[in-house]
């Protein structure tokens, strides 16, 4: 067996309604009572934010909320939610939103205590000492960003950057499939194929691919493709909603431990270009992506396909195509857009966004098969 390392969070509640009684919950393990809530404010207008509030009064915190959250959040943002958290004194940081949200959190839990610099923690390892304490409580199913140590912050008008840092896993999940209720359809299936997206490429991952990994990742894409279709559908889904918020966070600790590939590396141009929501880009990438990796993955994608029970029978390759085939169609079935025109991505701009991948160089070496920006563009052509 190769050597390899697991880092998780040290501690996930899955309780529906769990973010209604939220006091109780954080004084169980905390002495301070300073805490800041770190959301976006469509949520805070929806009115998401008012139960886990009054519970965190209740039992005795002063409570701050940093609502300026944006999708591919800049900066900036960061910058504005540490500086608001140290006038207030804060000592405690709540995530609660979805993944930009989370990302906020993690980075501005170091930074409130740190006197490192924001520049000076992009890459891997690079943050220094300890955080606040860290608790995050997602309302998607989808990025996985309460269980990973991993934050992607925008830093051009089309870059993005990332902060790899142990200090980065919070100290507390806690998974409400509630919360995920009001989650419109095209949302729960965009969310919920980034999630399947993040299992799939762990488990075929070339550098880091372990035991851990793989188990994660089968029972992550085993909840996520038998009830996204239902969450879709029937948002209102109790059981549904709430496998597939832990799908989605099994997936998260897949990838924080075996990282993702080039479904994501194509996947970002698409973001930072054309500001699409990243479960989407995913979704339009994954076909290609897949069929392109199959000459050095089938053998893991036919293993996938018994996971999601395509029940296909034959060689290797056949019961591959029977995968790729199922997720295809799984895909079409949320209703989820399949083609980059189909977003309003044009055809003069696909060799940029090949030229774009190239530099995500940090997701390419973990595919299964080396892509060439010639490689790229192709892909990008099969899903335009």
């Amino acid at each position: 067996m190769q050597e390899f390392t697991f880092d998780a969070v040290p501690s996930i509640t899955v309780k529906w309604g769990g973010a209604q009684q939220l006091g109780e919950f954080v004084e169980q393990y905390y002495e301070e009572r300073k805490v800041l809530i770190v959301t976006d404010g469509s949520l805070h207008k929806a009115g998401l934010l008012e139960k886990p509030k009054l519970s965190l009064e209740k039992a005795g915190f002063k409570v701050a909320v940093f609502d300026k959250v944006v999708a591919d959040p800049p900066e900036n943002i960061v910058l504005e939610c540490v500086e608001k958290a140290k006038a207030a004194g804060i000592n405690i940081v709540i995530g609660l939103g979805g993944g930009s949200s989370m990302d906020v959190a993690k980075l501005s839990a170091v930074l409130i205590r740190s006197d490192q610099k924001l520049q000076d923690l992009y890459g891997i390892g690079k943050v220094k000492g300890s955080r606040l304490p860290l608790i995050q409580i997602p309302t998607t199913s989808g990025t996985g960003s309460e269980s990973t140590n991993i934050t992607i912050l925008t830093t051009g008008e089309t870059t993005k950057m990332g902060v790899v840092a142990n200090q980065l896993y919070a100290d507390r999940v806690l998974l409400d499939g509630e919360l995920t209720v009001g989650l419109p359809k095209l949302q729960t299936a965009a969310t919920g194929i980034d999630a399947m997206v993040h299992a799939i490429e762990a488990y075929t991952g070339k550098l880091k691919k372990n035991p851990l990994s793989d188990a994660f990742a089968r029972e992550a894409l085993r909840l996520l493709s038998a009830n996204i279709v239902t969450a879709c559908n029937d948002g209102h889904n109790k059981e549904a909603r709430q496998a597939m918020l832990l799908g989605a966070n099994l997936a998260g600790q897949a990838f924080a431990n075996s990282p993702v590939g080039a479904v994501h590396a194509l996947a970002y141009p698409l973001g930072g270009h054309y500001h699409l929501p990243h479960g989407l880009t995913n979704a339009l990438m994954l076909g290609p992506v897949l069929r392109f990796n199959m000459k050095a993955a089938a053998h893991l994608y036919a293993e996938l396909g018994d996971v999601v029970g395509t029940h296909a029978k034959g060689t290797e390759i056949e019961r591959s195509k029977a995968f790729v085939e199922f997720m295809e169609k799984l895909m079409r079935e949320t209703g989820a857009p399949r083609h980059l025109k189909e977003v309003g991505v044009t055809d003069n701009s696909l060799a940029l966004l090949a030229n774009d991948a190239m530099k995500q160089t940090r997701l390419l070496v973990n595919n299964p098969v080396e892509v060439t920006e010639a490689d790229a563009l192709e892909l990008y052509r099969q899903a335009f």
